[in-house]
Order: C-alpha cells, then structure tokens, then sequence
C-alpha cells in the first residue's frame, strides 16, 4: 500500500497552522493517530523555516505526507536558497532548535537539493508509534 497527499501554502504566517491541519487531517484520515502529535509539531517546525528562511516573497511552499506499509515521510519543499543544519544553539538563544527537536522525534532526517530550492524531510516508523493511552472511565 502507498499513499500520498500534498498541499501547497502561501508564504504567510497564517500558513503554518494550516500545514498543521493539513497533516492532521491526512494521519486521521489514514487511521495513523499515534504519530499525529509528533508529526504535527514537526510540520509546525518545518513550515517555520520554510516560511522564514526557504520560501521567497510571492513564492509558495509545498507539505507533502506518503505512506508505506511500514513508514511514513513528511517533506517540506521550498524554492529557496540555502542547506538547512542542524544547529547547537547557547542556553539563553530564542530559535535554533527546530531541526535539532525535529530530527530527535523523526526515525530519519534529511535534505535533498533540487536545482531551484530544497526539500527538507522526515521519515516516522509506523510500527514504532506508541498505542495511545487508553481512557480511563469512571469504574476503572
């Protein structure tokens, strides 16, 4: 089984939020609920930089999810310059450690160059998402 779904946003702040819908809807849809957290705070940081550092003014960037039996990938491509690395930020530093929190909750990580832009992505073990926690109720 492979499946895939992509959407595209403006650069705009409001965008972000959206590419969290975006891929909470698609995970909901695909039945994968256990890896919706994680994902959705990864395309939160993902889209950040996109917006700040990779997508150009007037310019779109693209969320991508596709599944496997066994994994699924996020991708966040934009069309602009530049490689994105991980960073060791100080103590008291106000950003630098998105792609550092991203590529410890992610099984991979990494960035494939395109002749214009990048596309940075993650990759999720679907049989390493932890069950979620059952609900307690009331006799329990």
């Amino acid at each position: 089984m492979s499946l895939s779904q992509q959407r595209r946003f403006p650069r705009r702040r409001t965008s972000v939020g959206a590419s969290r819908d975006f891929v909470t809807g698609v995970l909901v849809e695909w039945e994968l609920h256990p890896l919706v957290e994680d994902i959705k705070l990864c395309v939160s940081e993902l889209a950040t930089n996109a917006l700040l550092h990779g997508a150009p003014p007037g310019r779109e960037f693209c969320v991508g999810l596709h599944r496997g039996e066994e994994l699924v990938r996020l991708e966040v491509r934009d069309s602009g310059p530049g490689q994105p690395a991980v960073q060791r930020p100080d103590d008291d530093a106000c950003s630098g450690r998105g792609l550092h929190l991203v590529s410890e909750l992610a099984d991979d990580f990494g960035v494939d160059d395109h002749v214009v832009g990048k596309t940075v992505w993650l990759v999720f073990k679907i049989s390493s998402a932890p069950d979620p926690a059952p609900l307690k109720t009331p006799e329990s």
